[in-house]
């Protein structure tokens, strides 16, 4: 990776993948999206990992963005959006979990929660949101989900568990054993059904146009910084054939 704000590794087939700016309660910048991006990469490049688990620090999943250094590009870190991903991803929370980073819990499979942790999208407040939160709608009953996204308020562990939002609450220092005891129950089935069961519930869900304008920046992007980008205009000022390799 080119940052080190993100950090990957395996365990059990279990691709472990953390914010690893707890000084700074993980607030996302452009340095946390870039290394979620190259990790979201990685995961779907590595054939030895099945399942992820997303984790932060103990006092945040995430604060949200920086507000000093907003990332306006914060659909490159989401996964099935920035990158596409048909590998089951668990988030495994603790604390504060605002903003951008509920968008992650959001795109997540899965979500293991500690007994004090608590969601919120306050970004009405501030006057901003890239609006990729609006999948939320799709996860659970849209009354919650209009209420956390206009109000801008927060729900508690035990009231994201009620609606369906978290999977599990569990005591704090548990968090991630429950977690990686979920994600190595799914690394030890076949994957891929595993696989195909995510894409077709994928292809189920709504998407909104937040989610369908990033999916398709990020594919222009993929273009973009493509050998063969390099070397079509590259071809034309050489006045020769191109010779096009498709990546």
């Amino acid at each position: 990776m080119k940052t080190d704000a993100v950090t990957y590794r395996i365990e059990d087939h279990v691709a472990v993948i953390t914010l690893n700016r707890a000084e700074r309660l993980n607030r996302l910048d452009a340095d946390l999206v870039e290394g979620l991006h190259q990790a979201w990469k990685r995961f779907m490049s590595d054939d030895d990992a099945r399942v992820a688990v997303l984790a932060g620090c103990d006092e945040a999943f995430s604060a949200g963005a920086d507000l000093k250094a907003v990332p306006h590009d914060l659909y490159r870190g989401i996964p099935g959006i920035g990158v596409f991903v048909d590998k089951p991803i668990i988030s495994a929370v603790s604390g504060w979990c605002i903003g951008g980073g509920m968008v992650l819990t959001t795109m997540s499979d899965m979500v293991i929660t500690a007994d004090d942790a608590k969601f919120s999208y306050p970004e009405v407040k501030i006057a901003f949101s890239g609006g990729l939160i609006t999948a939320l709608v799709c996860r659970i009953p849209h009354k919650i989900a209009m209420e956390l996204l206009l109000v801008g308020g927060t729900i508690d562990a035990k009231r994201a568990y009620e609606v369906g939002y978290v999977n599990a609450i569990v005591p704090a220092q548990d968090v991630m054993s429950t977690a990686m005891t979920y994600a190595r129950n799914i690394a030890a089935n076949a994957p891929m059904p595993v696989r195909m069961l995510k894409r077709f519930v994928d292809q189920t869900l709504p998407k909104g146009p937040s989610e369908i304008a990033g999916i398709a920046r990020s594919q222009v992007d993929q273009i973009n910084a493509s050998e063969d980008w390099q070397e079509g205009p590259r071809a034309f000022f050489e006045k020769r054939d191109p010779v096009f390799k498709g990546q």
